[in-house]
């Protein structure tokens, strides 16, 4: 099932609610967490989000929360393009790029220009990179968001047979 936007923007800010109940090392997870994700929305905001979090010692609490939640909608707002896209699983790429063959960068760009040319969509070329995160047990982009939004689901997935 493909998440509509709306769906996206609805899960992140109910995540939030719970953010903004908690501390401000909660706030710190919650950025790490949906970075990628909001990259693909604005990369503009992600900075302004980044800095936000990281003056957290500035502020007040609340102020700091306030504040993140106005930019996040102004992220949300924006929505994806396939350049924004793109652009994140470039980032990704760099996480896996030095472990990779040469056939493996090769058939990563041939995905990559398919995405482009809108010949595959963000969530069947999400759905390829997903076992490389775990192939070399990068926890960090096995905890982003983007990968939970975005992916299809995985017919050959173990949680996906058992669930038939």
């Amino acid at each position: 099932m493909v998440l509509s936007e709306n769906e996206v923007n609805e899960y992140v800010f109910e995540r939030f609610k719970d953010v903004k109940k908690g501390k401000i090392k909660n706030l710190v997870s919650f950025q790490a967490m949906n970075k990628y994700m909001i990259m693909a929305h604005s990369q503009d905001e992600l900075k302004k989000l980044g800095n936000i979090v990281a003056g957290y010692k500035k502020n007040s609490s609340e102020g700091i929360m306030e504040e993140y939640e106005k930019h996040l909608k102004i992220a949300l707002e924006n929505k994806p393009t396939i350049k924004t896209h793109s652009n994140v699983i470039l980032h990704i790429f760099g996480y896996f790029s030095k472990d990779f063959t040469q056939s493996e960068k090769e058939q990563f760009f041939k995905l990559l220009d398919e995405f482009r040319e809108e010949k595959i969509t963000i969530g069947q070329i999400l759905s390829e990179i997903s076992p490389i995160v775990y192939r070399f047990n990068n926890t960090y982009l096995a905890s982003q968001t983007y990968f939970l939004l975005y992916a299809d689901p995985q017919p050959g997935n173990l949680f996906h047979m058992l669930s038939k």
